[in-house]
């Protein structure tokens, strides 16, 4: 029966262990980074676990902050590329646009240009067949 208690105890001690914060150099930089990255801030937090980094190389959570980090400047590339994709797809838009006018105005000319040359054609056939 004592037996029985004590493992009990000892398991609620342990387990009791398990819900405490953790605790360690650098814990409150690695917290701040980590809801900036919750909150959407990417540069902060890449900037948090950088100085996390810089100053705990060998820190508890170097390893999972330099992973976050790289993923995080990852995404920050990834959403400067896209935005500068979007702009290159607004540019080629407007020129395809100019290019579309500028179709349609030679198409326009071509037509006119048939109709002026099917007219001097008649022309042509009415002053052969008077002479």
């Amino acid at each position: 029966m004592r037996t029985a208690v004590s493992a009990i105890l000892l398991t609620v001690a342990l387990s009791g262990c398990a819900s405490w914060p953790y605790v360690g150099r650098g814990a409150t930089l690695i917290d701040e980074a980590d809801k900036m990255a919750r909150d959407g801030d990417f540069p902060g937090a890449v900037a948090k676990y950088d100085e996390y980094l810089a100053r705990y190389p060998r820190g508890w959570s170097a390893t999972r902050a330099a992973e976050t980090r790289d993923t995080l400047a990852a995404t920050l590339t990834a959403r400067a590329e896209a935005a500068r994709l979007r702009q290159e797809v607004a540019r080629l838009r407007d020129e395809l646009a100019r290019r579309e006018l500028d179709l349609v105005r030679v198409r326009q000319d071509v037509d006119r240009l048939r109709s002026d040359l099917e007219r001097l054609k008649q022309i042509d056939l009415r002053m052969e067949r008077t002479r």
